[in-house]
């Protein structure tokens, strides 16, 4: 398996991609991170075309075990961000 590109890596092919220098693709990055963020933390989602859609769900109160001690434990409700995936991201990856 590959290993995934870092925030460098990802900002030299983002500026190479806009035609833009690299100061600016941060920056664009960034931004799109920021709005991410904002609007997923706020209960929203967001949909990137032709990759996927990111949003939060709840979960419920349940129990959990501890695998050290095997002692089952009550875990509280909490919300955990997901993503699915768009099928033509699906699609390119696997033919």
């Amino acid at each position: 398996m590959a290993k995934p590109l870092t925030k460098t890596q990802l900002v030299a092919a983002l500026a190479e991609e806009m035609g833009a220098d690299k100061k600016a693709a941060s920056a664009a990055l960034d931004a799109i991170t920021g709005v991410i963020t904002k609007e997923v933390s706020g209960g929203g989602a967001v949909t990137l075309p032709g990759v996927g859609k990111i949003y939060c769900r709840e979960r419920p109160e349940r129990m959990v075990r501890n695998p050290a001690t095997g002692e089952q434990i009550k875990k509280e409700a909490d919300k955990v961000v997901k993503m699915t995936i768009a099928k033509a991201l699906k699609d390119s990856v696997n033919g």
